[in-house]
């Protein structure tokens, strides 16, 4: 497939995921609502479009990467959006992390218009995006899914088809609670070790080599050691996702009760004026509840 691709949404993810798909070789029509990415990426050879409308009229392939389900059912459906453009045969894939019943909907709306949307949330955080080694979760058609893998190969490595439309977001949103949950459980065990005096540094790397080591520890440790949290993704964003979460385990019947405690800790980190802060920040409401005094640079 060298079909020209749309991409709306050009933030932390967004950005490097555009710039892989100009490396790999596709024509590439982008549209943020910031004007700075969109500048750098026309600069790499991707051209510019004034709205969604614009977008969907210009691309075969249409991809969204957005903060949240309004934003997303505001671009496809609203005004200017993309259904104003699509045309039959056109593919939508929205990759950012949303409701699944909200996927749902935007779905049976480009149907009607003979468009197959895929729902392909992602993971990796800002570095896989950069590399292109996201993992890629998608629900959808599966031969829409089969059309469209050489795009989902230049964005990441490991792939899946999950099932239908929603499929995607569901397993984002468990993916979210074990991040979340792991995070937190390292900003105890390392303010516990802070608390009695020990070394960052050899606390991680004897932590690393054992049982608790995780992908998380591996990626997060530069942030801890420090004490920097530049952000590869928001403690805001995932917040956003913890709400989801909890709506769909309430939909589902499914009682989550550690994820509660852990949104609870994430909002406090909110409230605390943190919310832009990368989400291995949690450690700093950890600390601030020990007592433990330490030099960030945030």
């Amino acid at each position: 497939m060298t079909e020209t691709i749309g991409f709306i949404g050009l933030g932390i993810m967004g950005r490097p995921m555009a710039r892989n798909l100009l490396k790999a070789g596709y024509p590439l029509i982008v549209h943020s609502r910031s004007p700075g990415p969109v500048q750098e990426l026309t600069k790499s050879g991707a051209t510019s479009a004034q709205n969604p409308r614009e977008v969907a009229e210009r691309s075969r392939v249409i991809i969204t990467m957005l903060p949240n389900s309004p934003d997303v059912e505001l671009v496809a459906l609203g005004p200017q959006g993309l259904l104003e453009g699509v045309k039959p045969g056109t593919v939508f894939v929205d990759m950012s992390t949303i409701s699944p019943l909200v996927s749902q909907k935007i779905a049976a709306e480009m149907s009607r218009k003979g468009v197959g949307m895929l729902d392909a949330p992602v993971s990796g955080g800002e570095k896989g995006a950069i590399e292109g080694t996201l993992s890629i979760m998608v629900g959808g058609d599966r031969a829409v899914f089969d059309e469209t893998l050489p795009v989902f190969q230049a964005l990441g490595k490991t792939i899946t088809h999950l099932g239908p439309i929603g499929s995607g977001g569901f397993v984002k949103l468990a993916n979210q609670i074990i991040v979340a949950i792991n995070l937190t459980a390292i900003a105890e065990a390392l303010t516990l070790a802070g608390k009695a005096g020990l070394s960052r540094e050899l606390t991680i790397t004897a932590l690393s080599g054992g049982l608790a080591g995780s992908r998380c520890l591996d990626q997060k440790a530069p942030n801890y050691l420090a004490r920097e949290f530049k952000p590869g993704f928001k403690v805001n964003l995932h917040l956003k996702d913890l709400g989801l979460i909890m709506e769909a385990g309430r939909a589902l019947g499914v009682p989550l009760p550690t994820t509660a405690v852990v949104q609870e800790l994430f909002n406090a980190l909110r409230v605390k004026g943190r919310g832009e802060l990368d989400h291995s920040g949690i450690i700093t409401v950890l600390e601030d509840l020990a007592g433990l005094e330490v030099a960030r640079r945030t």
